[in-house]
């Protein structure tokens, strides 16, 4: 290096040294007049020698160009959501099955749950390479030029490692304070609440904006296999993520009894306000890796974590009228109209009633004063009445005996809480699978709203799904508010979606239990919607994280022949009915990896765990997070823990990664 490359180098490692101090551990160690002279002549030293701008220079946080979009990333694990507990029963509950699958010899640790947008992280060689949202948990939004402005996120580990972590961006009360406080001056909207705030910052084209935001974030998790680090548990690998100088909050407690999670939750359900950030919860993950792996996964969310929410604000209102909608399946739900009223930041009108067994539980009637809360600050719903308040003439609400749409008889199927139409030829049960069907997560039909499907039933352009693929440019412009370019744009997307890969159809079929994770799974598996249609339940079960309820509810879907032929007009309409994603290579007919089920675990030395997936993928085998008895090879590299311990408790047949190697290349 030359004099200047040397200081230059200097100045990014002094600055980042007093950046993570001040950011992240919060003990600043040179005065900010200091940091600034320095970084001052960073800037200098960088303008007169632009080949000298390192990617991980601290002068690259005050954002770039304004970029033209976000692109979609697909995560290399997914990003899954946690089930919810909402109160002391639901975590025994949860203790309570996990002690049954592990015994009593483990522990638990306890974190705040940060009120922010759930954000994700790659860094090769230490320099961070990629950030983005969780999207959907398999899709999210690069959003790297905007992460990069946040400045506890640092730009360069202290160790060269190649790493994804997850997190959480949040906005500090200080910083939305102020950013409300200079919206109030220029008289633009204000934000609701912190949360908001956050996401809408990361999501601006103009990373200038969110670096002005002043965000901040903590990092919570590894993607993927934290025992390729040599780690053991959650709790180490948060002293790890530190070591490398990345930010984990340190509000958190390692417990070994539920009680003492109670206690946890209490504390910080008293003292939530003290922090200088939101929290809307705890989080609970047992500690071992070992035993993360063998209490494993549902389709949606870990077995071994849960989040505690803290109770939700409630606020009072006028229930004004219940109205009574009927879903895709049938079932009738009333909903309660209600005088506007704000509710954890915004203005709620309309709120859940449930079912008739709830009304009638709690007595709620038209013109009752009612309580108002939403649950996991998401969903309103009414959760009492004020009886002293409660208007002379009142009377018990009553759920109708009819279908308020098609006006046939409602049932109550056993076993269920819920009435339901069973009335197959119903408006809006068709109407809303038509909905369904059409919608983003599934077939993606743009330009296909609900008015627009309505109109559709209502005219008789259609009856079943199957009928969208054979609209015209001249039907849809005789529809009300239907131009001809939006008639043909209309048309061009419905046209597209017949690509689309089979998951998406299986996803709009709207099979009861069978989401997105788990279409893909299918879809994977059999490759094909004509196998698909003929799977037995035990072919089901047999696959990792498909269970009997979700096997049961997919078999006896396709043993309806009105289903049956919806599929088959679909067919016939040119609809894709294929998985598109990485196909099964058979060799010599059979190949030794199709269909299995494969374990990666250990530090692999000539193959990246993504390449070794990938390569494993493509000779149709399925690569799972946690060994269990459905688990037909385990890949072992250096440093293999629990995973390997318990593949070989369960007799599972290991390779070491030099057989893997030697096999791939055959």
């Amino acid at each position: 290096m030359n004099e200047v490359e040397q200081r230059i180098a200097e100045l990014n490692k002094l600055l980042h040294e007093y950046g993570h101090a001040y950011y992240v551990l919060d003990k600043p160690v040179v005065a900010d007049s200091v940091y600034d002279q320095l970084l001052h002549e960073l800037i200098a030293l960088e303008e007169a020698n632009p080949s000298l701008i390192y990617p991980d220079s601290p002068t690259q946080r005050v954002g770039g160009a304004v970029v033209e979009g976000f692109q979609k990333v697909t995560h290399d694990y997914p990003m899954l959501s946690l089930s919810n507990a909402f109160d002391e029963g639901d975590l025994q509950e949860f203790d309570r099955k996990v002690r049954q699958a592990i015994g009593d010899h483990f522990s638990y640790v306890c974190e705040l749950k940060i009120d922010g947008l759930a954000i994700s992280l790659k860094y090769e060689n230490g320099v961070l390479a990629q950030g983005a949202t969780r999207g959907d948990g398999v899709v999210g939004e690069e959003i790297t030029a905007n992460l990069k402005t946040i400045r506890a996120i640092p730009l360069r580990l202290k160790e060269p490692v190649t790493i994804e972590v997850r997190g959480e961006a949040y906005m500090p009360k200080a910083s939305f304070e102020k950013l409300n406080a200079q919206r109030l001056e220029q008289n633009e909207e204000l934000f609701a609440n912190p949360r908001n705030a956050a996401a809408g910052s990361l999501r601006q084209l103009d990373p200038k904006i969110a670096a002005s935001r002043q965000l901040s974030a903590f990092i919570y998790a590894i993607g993927g296999d934290g025992e390729a680090y040599g780690i053991d548990g959650h709790a180490e690998m948060l002293d790890y993520l530190e070591g490398l100088g990345l930010p984990s909050n340190k509000e958190r407690q390692r417990c070994t009894t539920i009680e003492e999670v109670v206690a946890f939750i209490n504390k910080w359900t008293d003292n939530r306000g003290n922090l200088p950030y939101e929290i809307d919860g705890i989080v609970i993950k047992v500690d071992r890796y070992a035993h993360q792996d063998e209490l494993g996964y549902t389709a949606k969310s870990p077995r071994w974590a849960i989040a505690y929410k803290f109770p939700a604000e409630e606020v009072v209102t006028t229930l004004l009228n219940i109205e009574l909608t009927v879903g895709r399946t049938g079932v009738v739900t009333p909903t309660a109209i209600l005088a506007p009223v704000q509710v954890a930041g915004t203005t709620v009108q309309r709120a859940s009633l449930h079912n008739e067994d709830l009304i009638r539980d709690k007595d709620i009637r038209k013109g009752d004063t009612v309580i108002i809360r939403k649950a996991g600050d998401i969903i309103p719903q009414v959760v009492g009445v004020l009886l002293e308040q409660r208007p002379d003439g009142t009377v018990p609400y009553e759920m109708p005996k009819n279908c308020p749409v098609c006006d046939s008889e409602l049932i109550r199927i056993e076993g269920e809480v819920a009435l339901r139409c069973v009335n197959p030829s119903c408006f809006a049960q068709i109407a809303e699978s038509i909905k369904y069907f059409v919608s983003r997560n599934a077939m993606n039909i743009d330009g296909l709203g609900d008015k627009v499907v309505e109109q559709l039933l209502r005219e008789n352009l259609i009856a079943d799904v199957s009928d969208l693929y054979h609209l015209s440019i001249e039907q849809l412009v005789a529809l009300e508010r239907m131009g001809e370019k939006s008639a043909t744009n209309l048309v061009n997307a419905i046209q597209a979606s017949k690509d689309n890969s089979m998951e998406r159809l299986l996803i709009g079929l709207g099979i009861r239990h069978v989401g997105e994770k788990a279409a893909k799974i299918i879809s994977e598996a059999f490759e094909t919607m004509e196998a698909v249609m003929a799977v037995t339940e035990e072919q089901l079960v047999a696959i990792h994280e498909i269970g009997d309820k979700m096997a049961s509810s997919l078999v006896e879907y396709f043993a309806n022949e009105e289903a049956r032929a919806v599929i088959q007009r679909l067919a016939e309409a040119g609809v894709n009915m294929t998985y598109k994603g990485k196909k099964v290579e058979l060799i010599a007919g059979d190949h030794l990896f199709a269909g299995k089920t494969i374990v990666l675990t250990g530090k692999l030395e000539q193959l990246t765990r993504n390449e070794a997936k990938a390569k494993i993928e493509e000779l149709g085998g399925i690569v799972t997070g946690s060994v269990s008895k459905k688990t037909d090879l385990v890949v072992a590299g250096a440093d293999a823990g629990s995973k390997l311990t318990k593949a070989e408790q369960l007799g599972i047949e290991i390779w070491n990664e030099e057989r893997l190697i030697d096999y791939l290349a055959t």
